[in-house]
């Protein structure tokens, strides 16, 4: 099978869960099928990027489109300037005539059997008319993030700003969604949501994945000669792992710092809190000097989280903000960890509260099971055993011939009804 797999923004290194999960699907395909992946990045020309692609994926095309990259302030002032712009901000920026034109020429000489489009913002390059079986690859449904970013704003200029994206986005999104003859959602509940703008058989969930070679548990964490639970003797762990410049991780954070934290070190005063991610807002940083106590701490980009993890009592996934799925929590059960999530930080994992996670989703509730977790060794063991065992169903392997099986289908549907069309047409000239 000949594949075209066109993404916007570099691929490695690999480090937010889209790009984890584009990454592992795209090795498995590479090693099998006829692969061209095509990235275009913004910024300036990046040559050891260019070259680690190429020795990672075979015949990979990465292009920079040489567009500013903006951040803080210059971004505020960019969005202004697009304001008036029909497609949301998130996607706009994306747009390059040049992208365009190159995948216009693909799909115009067909030399592919299946082409998948990597989210919303490398659609806006795609052609109007797909005269190729292309896939549209959700990793979730922007559009009620956006809607979850507007219920919770506090700041009304900033809520109305998320009002005006959200509006924009759903727009777009349902066109998108329309336009692709198939969509692959990570999650039934985004499978629940695309539905209500496209036929249920245009969409298939492929979930989310977690890599067992690299997030094991520590070797001695089951071993029955062992302590039960090695952290009881040392100061309690609690973590947060996420990028930290995204608004979701942001938001969960900050309620968890404010609303649940105080509560977990009144009954366990030596209990402490690291937050593990890359690019720390300084609403995160904020956190680690006002802590008196120097109870929190903010670590910043890391070279690996296994250890984080691996050292952590409980993992914890406060988001309100979110959609898709959350590697995050798999990839802590991998590790045989205990984990305390919302509803929407769990959404889409088949996950199940009360055996290997708990779920909370205020802050009295959150506190008590991390409190409950800390303190009762018996009953972490339990949840880490658990967490371990629904984990080891959903080796990236598995889950991204999952993936191939899908694009097969659709390349197979388009192929035969092309055929079916010109048998028509030869009988009609008969």
């Amino acid at each position: 099978m000949r594949i075209l797999w066109v993404k916007a923004d570099k691929l490695l290194p690999v480090q937010n869960g889209g790009n984890i999960r584009t990454y592992h699907v795209l090795r498995y395909l590479s090693a099998r099928h006829e692969l061209t992946f095509y990235s275009y990045y913004g910024g300036t020309p990046d040559p050891d990027y260019e070259r680690e692609l190429q020795r990672q994926l075979p015949g990979a095309v990465a292009v920079c489109t040489g567009k500013r990259e903006f951040s803080g302030a210059a971004r505020a002032l960019d969005y202004l300037a697009h304001i008036g712009t029909h497609a949301p901000y998130a996607v706009s920026r994306f747009a390059d005539a040049r992208v365009q034109r190159q995948i216009q020429t693909w799909f115009r000489e067909r030399r592919f059997d299946v082409a998948v489009c990597d989210f919303l913002d490398a659609a806006v390059n795609f052609p109007g008319n797909l005269n190729l079986p292309s896939v549209l690859f959700q990793h979730n449904v922007e559009s009620e993030i956006w809607r979850r970013h507007a219920a919770t704003a506090g700041n009304p200029a900033i809520g109305m700003m998320y009002r005006m994206e959200f509006r924009k986005m759903l727009r777009y999104e349902r066109a998108a969604v329309c336009k692709f003859q198939h969509v692959i959602a990570v999650s039934e509940n985004d499978r629940s949501l695309m539905t209500q703008w496209v036929d249920g058989d245009r969409v298939t969930v492929v979930p989310t994945g977690v890599d067992l070679a690299q997030y094991r548990p520590d070797p001695a964490a089951f071993d029955e000669n062992s302590d039960p639970h090695p952290l009881a003797r040392s100061t309690p762990l609690v973590t947060f792992v996420g990028a930290m410049d995204w608004e979701p991780n942001v938001d969960a954070v900050e309620y968890f710092c404010s609303e649940i934290w105080p509560a977990i070190k009144a009954e366990v005063p030596q209990a402490r809190f690291r937050i593990v991610g890359r690019n720390p807002d300084r609403r995160v940083q904020k956190w680690a000097s006002d802590s008196s106590d120097k109870s929190i701490e903010v670590t910043g980009r890391v070279p690996s989280v296994v250890e984080h993890l691996r050292h952590s009592a409980v993992v914890i996934v406060p988001l309100r903000i979110g959609g898709g799925t959350r590697l995050k929590i798999y990839e802590a059960m991998a590790t045989a960890k205990a984990v305390v999530s919302t509803t929407v930080g769990a959404e889409g994992l088949d996950v199940h509260h009360g055996r290997d996670i708990i779920l909370a989703d205020d802050p009295h509730s959150f506190a008590q099971a991390v409190i409950m977790l800390l303190r009762d060794p018996e009953l972490c063991r339990r949840y880490e055993k658990a967490a371990a065992d629904t984990a080891a169903r959903y080796d990236w392997p598995a889950i991204s011939e999952r993936f191939s099986e899908v694009l097969q289908s659709v390349a197979e549907k388009k192929s035969l009804a092309a055929l079916g069309g010109r048998e028509i047409r030869i009988r009609a000239s008969l």
